[in-house]
């Protein structure tokens, strides 16, 4: 288990830490954990289901004629 911060998650998803805040708070980008009183942190695992639940959305919207 692997904690990133916000400039390895960027990286990672290609969004913006304005993007990346704006979708934990919508519910559509895992959340956070603290890691002290002032730094957050994102497992990579939960990264990494979130990348692959967005390749399958993509794909199954390819599928579907979207």
């Amino acid at each position: 288990m692997k904690l990133l911060r916000i400039n390895d998650v960027r990286l990672v998803t290609g969004l913006s830490p304005a993007s990346i805040y704006k979708g934990m708070a919508a519910g559509e980008f895992p959340r956070s954990v603290a890691i002290s009183a002032r730094a957050r942190g994102w497992l990579d695992s939960d990264i990494d289901a979130w990348i692959e639940g967005r390749v399958a959305a993509s794909r199954l919207d390819s599928v579907g004629g979207r």
